[in-house]
């Protein structure tokens, strides 16, 4: 049930069962002063400095430990072609083994060579990284964007609840989902100023605020929006990579449209305020976001309604139930692949992604049910291939 708390700030709660550390994190964070608002999501669970599923809005300072290591974290989704479900269905195990060629995936340093970007990311990184170039900002961070090592994480899955899965929908209408991040990039600059704004090279991971006004304010905002905009575009080249991968199976050019792309580890600037969404997806009245459930039940497409008391946020996904230690501990290897073989769904359901296991997330329907004040379901994609970021993943 959602609870309001009466006091001068609007203060919100819709958690399904959150435990005691996940609500003295976000009582923790909306205590601060600079805090004017708060939310927490349905499917809201612990984090390493603000909970999973906050939205926590500030006047006049930025918390980078708020928006956290993966920043730009979201979803996009791809309509394919009605008419290709059959043979997609029908090359799926060479559909999974060529995605895998062409997506890195896991831990560990990614080196994708230039020549394999498409042309036309490359494009929009050089204009995203030429429109971070007229704000203000570090040489060292600049050095780091132009030496190439960001370009080449553009197309790269990552690990963890990291995905890409092929699904199709109530009207056999086949989608591409992704989810994924700003990677490494990302991750080097939030470290980066999770230690200017604390001072600190070692136990940096707290609160502590930026202000807007100060340099490195003004640099790490000027960062927040190159990273959300990377991150947006390793995700519409993971897509790219992913239509190139179908189309040399299936040995014909494919159209795709792109139905959403959206962030859920941001921080965005509206009326002089700065919303912290940290695992939490924007939701305006008629927005588009994507909630996935977990490997088996797929992902789900809403619209907003906009609704204040939720701060227009919805919920990132089903919510974990099980750390990724409990699920290695409690979870059967033998059981998660009947499970998934029984759902008929493609992939590699091993030792490594059992920390992924659709037992490990909350029943996406009662997650789905405490928001629909928030968002309505306009669909429901349901997964026949599955590609998993394996390995263990902060946050």
């Amino acid at each position: 049930m959602d609870k309001i708390v009466k006091m001068k700030k609007q203060i919100t709660n819709f958690a399904l069962n959150p435990d005691e550390e996940t609500l003295r994190q976000f009582k923790a964070c909306y205590s601060e002063k600079y805090v004017v608002k708060a939310a927490l999501m349905p499917d809201a669970h612990v984090g390493y400095v603000a909970p999973i599923g906050a939205v926590l809005v500030t006047k006049d300072v930025l918390v980078p430990a708020w928006v956290g290591y993966d920043i730009g974290c979201g979803m996009t989704a791809a309509k394919l072609p009605k008419l290709i479900l059959k043979d997609l269905k029908l090359n799926e195990k060479k559909i999974y083994e060529e995605v895998k060629k062409k997506v890195p995936m896991g831990l560990g340093e990614i080196h994708i060579k230039e020549e394999e970007i498409t042309a036309t990311t490359q494009e929009e990184y050089n204009h995203i990284l030429n429109e971070f170039k007229k704000g203000q900002h570090s040489k060292q961070v600049l050095q780091f964007l132009e030496s190439g090592k960001a370009l080449r994480n553009l197309g790269s899955l990552g690990h963890g609840n990291h995905f890409i899965s092929l699904n199709s929908d109530g009207k056999k209408v086949p989608w591409i989902v992704v989810h994924s991040g700003s990677r490494s990039v990302g991750h080097w600059v939030a470290t980066l100023y999770m230690q200017k704004s604390s001072g600190k090279k070692e136990n940096y991971e707290e609160t502590h605020p930026l202000s807007i006004n100060s340099e490195e304010g003004k640099e790490y905002q000027n960062f927040l929006d190159f990273g959300l905009e990377f991150a947006k575009l390793n995700r519409l080249e993971i897509i790219r990579q992913v239509v190139i991968a179908i189309e040399k199976v299936l040995g014909k050019k494919i159209k795709y449209e792109i139905w959403t792309n959206k962030n859920h580890n941001h921080a965005l600037k509206e009326n002089g305020l700065f919303i912290h969404r940290k695992g939490a997806t924007p939701a305006k009245r008629g927005e588009r976001g994507i909630i996935p459930a977990n490997m088996k039940d797929g992902s789900f497409l809403v619209e907003g309604k906009g609704n204040k008391e939720f701060l227009s946020s919805s919920s990132h996904g089903a919510g974990r139930v099980m750390s990724r230690r409990e699920a290695r501990e409690k979870l059967s290897v033998n059981k998660f692949k009947e499970e998934m073989e029984k759902a008929k769904v493609i992939g590699n359901f091993s030792e490594s992604s059992l920390d992924e296991a659709p037992e490990v997330y909350k029943d996406i329907k009662k997650v789905l049910d405490a928001q629909k004040k928030s968002i309505k379901v306009v669909n429901h994609l349901i997964p026949f291939i599955n590609w998993q970021g394996e390995g263990r993943r902060r946050g």
